[in-house]
Order: structure tokens, then sequence, then C-alpha cells
């Protein structure tokens, strides 16, 4: 299996992602650093990610649910947790480590710490009337989880990409992609794209839609095109929920959810307390 998920964050606009692909089973780890190719988490709750870095020494905390099923198996993330961290100006560093649970038809269960992911994302250009946000996001997948579970991919894939981002009022989109290098037999290095569009409908809930797009990341396998429809719906200042469904257009996965928790802090949040 290949994971791939992302989101977009309530404090900042961020994104996420989960994919399946037939015959392997990688759960990894989510957004402040890419997963394994085969496993690629990005900001919650969808596929996509966006330029937009936590402020300086403000933080973002996540913990979440994720399900994936196909025609081969099914998946869960069972939970993950994820820590974004502004260390300086329009910098920020990426932690993610998820448990998997990896039910392949007719075959056992298996359930462990997956592959982590660590990441670092710089914005280049800030956002004005007429230019948009621009940042990369390099991510990169750690082999913990164990590979002959089917719970890791055993290899250390790199994701290199370049987002964008512009708003207009209530509406904000953001998208762009990258190239996955994705080391192991069998494996094949391959490109990801996506776009998002959402709007902030009140103070407590913005809705959003994405579709994105995986190249092809084994031998035999397919390229994977799909949609996400979520959003986030924040309980305070400080304290959001964020989810997603979708399914794909083409390829193996169809039908996957994400449900989490994000609890933003900082010097800002603190002082209101």
């Amino acid at each position: 299996m290949d994971t791939y998920w992302g989101c977009k964050s309530a404090a900042h606009t961020n994104s996420a992602n989960f994919r399946v692909t037939p015959g392997k089973a990688l759960a990894l780890f989510l957004s402040l650093a890419v997963l394994a190719p085969s496993d690629t988490w990005a900001g919650p709750p969808f596929v996509t990610d966006d330029p937009e870095t936590v402020e300086f020494q403000h933080g973002e905390f996540y913990t979440a649910f994720q399900y994936a099923n196909n025609k081969e198996e099914q998946e869960a993330i069972l939970p993950q947790f994820e820590l974004n961290y502004g260390v300086i100006s329009d910098v920020q560093l990426h932690l993610l480590v998820p448990f998997a649970l990896v039910h392949p038809n007719g075959g056992p269960t298996e359930y462990g710490r997956g592959d982590t992911e660590l990441g670092i994302k710089y914005r280049l250009i800030h956002e004005d009337q007429a230019t948009p946000q621009i940042g990369i996001f390099p991510i990169v997948h750690l082999p913990t989880g164990d590979s002959d579970r089917d719970l890791g991919s055993g290899h250390v894939p790199v994701f290199i990409p370049l987002w964008v981002q512009k708003s207009y009022g209530p509406w904000t989109t953001y998208g762009g992609g990258g190239y996955w290098f994705n080391p192991g037999d069998g494996n094949r290095n391959f490109w990801q794209f996506g776009w998002l569009v959402q709007r902030k409908i009140s103070e407590a809930l913005t809705l959003g839609a994405e579709i994105f797009h995986f190249g092809k990341d084994e031998d035999g396998g397919r390229d994977r095109t799909g949609y996400n429809l979520g959003g986030i719906l924040n309980l305070s200042d400080d304290h959001h929920i964020l989810f997603s469904v979708g399914r794909d257009f083409a390829g193996d996965n169809r039908f996957a959810a994400y449900l989490g928790y994000q609890w933003t802090f900082g010097p800002q949040e603190e002082a209101r307390k």
C-alpha cells in the first residue's frame, strides 16, 4: 500500500493526504516533512499543501485518524501525531509519527508504528495584492515502521515540492506539486500535483475542495487522480476539528476519510489565558 494525505490548518493555511496502492502497506508520518513516496502526508485535512508557515515561536499539534480501502485491503492510521513549529520567521519544522493498521482481504491484521515523516517549510515570497505566497516544503520519510509486517517502506523516500497560495476576500486557493525520489526494488520516482479552493463560511467554519494526482510509484502500478471535500471547525481560537472525505477518479483507492484535532499555541495564546 502507498499512503498519501494532506490538510489546511486553522491557524494558517496548511494541507494533508492519504494513499492506498495494491500489494503494499505503508503508513507514514504526517506534516512537518514528507513521508515515503508510497506513503505521503501533507496539510491536514487535505492532500494538497500550501506555502504558509507557522509564526515564529508558535506551533500546531495534531492528533488524527485516517482510513482508506480498495479492492485489495483496508488501511487506517490509529492515530497519528503531528507537530509543526516556527523556529524563525518564514521557517517551519515538521514532525509526524503514525501508528498504522493494515488488513489485507483474506489476510491477518497488522498494527504498529509506521514510518516517521520529517520536513522543513520555507516561505520564499509573501503574498500581497498582486503576488501570491510561494514556498518549498521538502519532506523525508524515515523507515521506523516494520516493513516485514507492511507497516513501513523499509526505504527513505524524499519529496521536493513547490507550493503557491492566493486569497481573495473569504476565498483562498493554493496548490502546486513536486517530485518524489522513491528508492527500493520495484519502486519508481514520480510526480505529485494538487490544487484546492476553500471558503470561509463563518468565524467557526471553513469548507474546501481539492483535486490531486500522483504518478506511478511502482513497476506495474497506475497513475492516481482523485478529490477530497472537507473543512475546519473552530471550537475556539486555539482548538479546531478538521475533517475530509474523498475518492479517486482513477487508481486503486476507492474511498478515504480523515478526522483530526488541532491545538495551536504560542506567546499570544498564552497571554490571553
